[in-house]
């Protein structure tokens, strides 16, 4: 089960120090329910990835994930299937109190779409529920958790789904 809060930012958080730093790509098999692939490299590290999302519960924090790693030839595989070209994305990881971890995206860097995301994930929904951003309130000052049209599987539609054909292939 994945449970996160998810807010639109404008760069990375002043005065924190990533404890990592990831680049992405990934793209979607389907959005409805979610099949996705992502590429992971944080330094020598690679991961290929095949997620499966579940729809999201009324308040939009959490819905089921399952994840499991694919070999190189089937991501390969699976990315000829896709046809379009995958969504990049920079990923900084910084330590929060209480062992939660605050992930900033930078979507699509140097694109004229490109835009700033965070997420944090919690234990249970107790915690998303009643956790507050504290020192990073102004940072984090529009959650758009549950809100139509601000998954990464809209963006995908918007930029590369249906409409997209002709600039992605």
């Amino acid at each position: 089960m994945e449970i996160e809060r998810k807010w639109l930012t404008f760069g990375w958080p002043e005065g924190l120090k990533a404890a990592a730093v990831i680049r992405m790509e990934q793209g979607y098999i389907a959005t409805r329910p979610t099949v996705r692939i992502r590429l992971e490299e944080r330094g020598e590290q690679v991961r290929r990835v095949l997620c499966f999302k579940g729809k999201a519960g009324p308040d939009g924090l959490a819905r089921e994930e399952i994840e499991t790693d694919v070999t190189p030839e089937l991501f390969q595989r699976l990315e000829r299937l896709i046809g379009r070209s995958l969504i990049r994305k920079e990923q900084r990881r910084y330590a929060l109190a209480g062992g939660l971890t605050l992930e900033v995206n930078h979507v699509d860097p140097g694109q004229p779409e490109a835009f700033f995301y965070a997420e944090v994930e919690f234990p249970d929904l107790e915690a998303a529920r009643s956790w507050q951003p504290g020192p990073l309130a102004a940072y984090l000052d529009q959650e758009v958790t549950g809100t139509p049209g601000e998954s990464m599987a809209a963006y995908w539609e918007r930029t590369r789904g249906v409409g997209a054909e002709k600039n992605a292939l």
